[in-house]
């Protein structure tokens, strides 16, 4: 019994103990499209949500599907503090928009979150695209391949 309590405790403290399941994944994605759905339209009054492109990347589910985590990215990365606190300060609103649009038994609630894996991704190709870097990665293409890869 111990066991199970723990995982639960481990669930609740944000730790991953297991991947998402199917139905989570599913309803992920129908918050995600919603959302999009809502914002694209230009139906939040919030002042810093009036003429922001918001992309909604990913959306993920707590195991129970009570709590979503929209990950989000303006435009360009312009002005990503206020959109995402105009965000957080309509998402009473936003959830009852899903709520409807879904017609979920329990509507999630939703937390928002700047989407970096924009950034990521940046600093990743930067990396790569270093002299030192592209050297490394010329290096075995140019060297051929040795006696001793051959198995």
């Amino acid at each position: 019994m111990t066991g199970s309590t723990g995982r639960r405790q481990r669930a609740r403290d944000g730790e991953r103990y297991r991947s998402p399941g199917q139905r989570q994944r599913r309803v992920g994605e129908e918050v995600r499209h919603a959302l999009a759905r809502i914002l694209r339209n230009g139906e939040c009054r919030d002042p810093a949500l009036q003429h922001a492109s918001i992309t909604v990347s990913e959306v993920r589910l707590s195991p129970d599907l009570r709590s979503a985590t929209a990950y989000v990215m303006p435009l360009a990365g312009a002005d990503t503090a206020a959109v995402v606190a105009g965000l957080k300060r309509g998402a009473p609103f936003l959830r009852a928009r899903v709520a409807h649009d879904l017609q979920l038994r329990h509507a999630p609630d939703l937390i928002f979150a700047l989407d970096e894996t924009f950034d990521q991704a940046d600093r990743i190709a930067a990396l790569l695209s270093r002299p030192e870097v592209a050297r490394d990665l010329d290096r075995p293409a140019a060297a051929g391949v040795n006696d001793d890869d051959v198995g």
